[in-house]
């Protein structure tokens, strides 16, 4: 079993690094704080096993280390930022904030961002701004890459292209994030390296057979968008739709053939309280949350979890007894801690086994 961290000493060795890579105090400490994040909702893919690549882009240049995102349009309730190849995970915190402030006045804001570097786990964004009383939506897709075919054909065009969302209740926010695939890139990669299967056939060879093969995709084959073979056009619309909300509202994406990692952004923030009021937004989500915790379920069966209960709960679990890492993160972490001359966090002690009660 992995070791236990703590969480104040990963952000302190994830910022630490970033700024020795190149990067200002600020985005740095933006970025440990959105990878640690993902870790602690259990979003292992897109948390800190990101941070060596993020120190390798910064050190190839493709994300930039200084400057601000640029305004191309600002108007009332809107704005269209470039991003400049600005760390991604820092700017999309910027947009949040900008488009939850704009929400404040208009009853909604949105930001898109253009030219982003990648922008980790979506989730990571969406619990303060829910605690406070807004819903908050982000969407993502990267144009410079391509792993889900369009429904009906072979040839990869998309990304997994994910939405998330978090939702104020009268409890704990409902904290969404989906692909509009049924997989990610990352968790294939992940599961390519470790000479593993998928857990089902969520990917698509070069002839159009559905498996559970990763390796597949190194092959010429795609990842399948959500509803597989059979449903897959739902998928498929609503990656269509991420695509046009990111990529063409900010009117830069694959027509422009980038080549560099990245993302195309939009942020959303809904204000309830100049809607219908914060109260009544409660009273139905909470109604709603209750309603769907209740259902009955078959015999044996656990009762309805609400997206985002069990990662609220690992999160809660990692920030009272420490932060398991996914195995071989510590390693990446440990060789960034000696290039940099850093302290490598020491591992919390595992609890002593209680003893065998005597008969």
């Amino acid at each position: 079993m992995e070791p236990r961290y703590r969480y104040e000493d990963l952000k302190k060795l994830a910022s630490a690094a970033l700024e020795a890579a190149g990067l200002g105090d600020k985005p740095a400490q933006a970025v440990a704080q959105g990878l640690i994040e993902a870790d602690l909702l259990g979003h292992t893919t897109h948390g800190l096993a990101l941070l060596a690549d993020y120190v390798e882009e910064l050190d190839n240049g493709t994300m930039e280390k200084e400057g601000q995102p640029a305004i191309v349009v600002d108007h009332a309730a809107i704005a269209t930022w470039d991003a400049r190849r600005l760390p991604g995970v820092w700017t999309t915190r910027l947009a949040v904030e900008e488009a939850a402030r704009r929400a404040e006045r208009f009853g909604i804001g949105a930001i898109a961002l253009r030219r982003s570097h990648h922008i980790a786990c979506l989730a990571a964004f969406l619990e303060e701004p829910a605690r406070k009383g807004q819903m908050v939506l982000v969407l993502s897709s990267d144009p410079s890459d391509s792993h889900v075919a369009p429904f009906g054909g072979l040839t990869p065009v998309m990304t997994p292209n994910p939405i998330a969302a978090g939702i104020p209740t009268d409890g704990d926010p409902m904290i969404i994030d989906i692909s509009t695939s049924i997989t990610t890139a990352a968790l294939c990669g992940r599961t390519r390296a470790a000479g593993g299967r998928l857990p089902g056939a969520w990917v698509m060879d070069e002839n159009g057979t559905a498996t559970d093969d990763p390796t597949v995709m190194k092959q010429g084959g795609s990842i399948l968008p959500v509803g597989g073979l059979d449903h897959g056009h739902k998928g498929y619309g609503l990656s269509l739709m991420v695509e046009a909300l990111t990529q063409g509202l900010g009117a830069y994406g694959r027509a422009d053939k980038p080549t560099e990692w990245g993302a195309s952004v939009l942020v959303l923030a809904f204000a309830p309280g100049l809607f219908g009021g914060l109260d009544g937004f409660t009273r139905q989500t909470g109604w709603l949350a209750d309603a769907c915790r209740a259902a009955r379920v078959p015999a044996g069966r656990p009762r309805v979890r609400l997206p985002g209960e069990a990662a609220l709960g690992r999160k809660r679990e990692a920030l009272a007894k420490g932060v398991r890492l996914h195995p071989g993160i510590a390693g990446d972490l440990g060789r960034l801690a000696a290039r940099f001359g850093l302290a490598m966090p020491t591992a919390i002690p595992e609890p002593e086994p209680a003893p065998e009660p005597t008969r």
